[in-house]
C-alpha cells in the first residue's frame, strides 16, 4: 500500500498540469475546476491498482481525466440552468487575434464533449495515435472525426 501511495503521489505531481488542462477544457470557473480535479484524482486512485501499463502513464491519465470530465459534463447538462446575464463586457479587448481566439473558443465550447476533447487534444499537438489511445478510437477514426469537426467549426455562426 505504501508503494502504491508513493507511485500515485509521484504520478500526480508529474502530471498535474495535464490534469488541470483537461479540467480547464470543461470549465473556466475555479471552484468547478477544483471539483473536477478532485474527481479525477479519486478516479485515478481507484483505477491505479488495475493499471497494466499497456499505454503510457500520460495517455492513461488523459483518458481517465477526459472520461471523468465528460461524465460530469453530461450530468451537468441534464440539469436545468438559469442563465446569468450581465450588462457589462468583461472582455473588452478589440485586438483582431483576440477576437479570433474568442470565436474559436466559443465554437469549440458548442461542440459535444467527445468532439471537444478530440479537437483540444489535436490543438495540444498530440498525434492521431495518442488521441485515439486516449479517447478509445482508431487513428483512422480520429482523422475522419477531426476533418468533420474542423468543417463543423468552419460553418458555425
Amino acid at each position: 500500500m505504501e508503494n502504491l501511495e508513493k507511485e500515485f503521489t509521484t504520478m500526480v505531481h508529474e502530471h498535474k498540469d495535464t490534469i488541470y488542462m483537461v479540467c480547464y477544457m470543461f470549465s473556466k470557473d475555479n471552484a468547478e475546476v477544483e471539483d473536477l480535479y478532485q474527481e479525477i484524482l479519486i478516479n485515478l486512485w481507484r483505477s491505479l491498482p488495475q493499471f497494466e501499463h499497456r499505454s503510457s502513464v500520460k495517455t492513461w491519465i488523459w483518458r481517465i481525466s477526459l472520461n471523468t470530465c465528460i461524465s460530469i459534463d453530461r450530468k451537468k447538462r441534464r440539469r436545468s440552468k438559469l442563465p446569468l446575464e450581465m450588462d457589462i463586457d468583461l472582455y473588452n479587448d478589440t485586438d483582431c487575434d483576440t477576437k479570433q481566439i474568442k470565436m474559436l473558443h466559443e465554437r469549440i465550447n458548442r461542440l459535444g464533449p467527445f468532439d471537444r476533447a478530440i479537437i483540444l487534444l489535436w490543438l495540444e499537438n498530440m498525434s492521431y495515435e495518442e488521441i485515439g489511445a486516449i479517447v478509445g478510437i482508431s487513428e483512422k477514426n480520429v482523422s475522419v472525426r477531426l476533418y468533420r469537426i474542423k468543417e463543423q467549426l468552419k460553418t458555425m455562426k
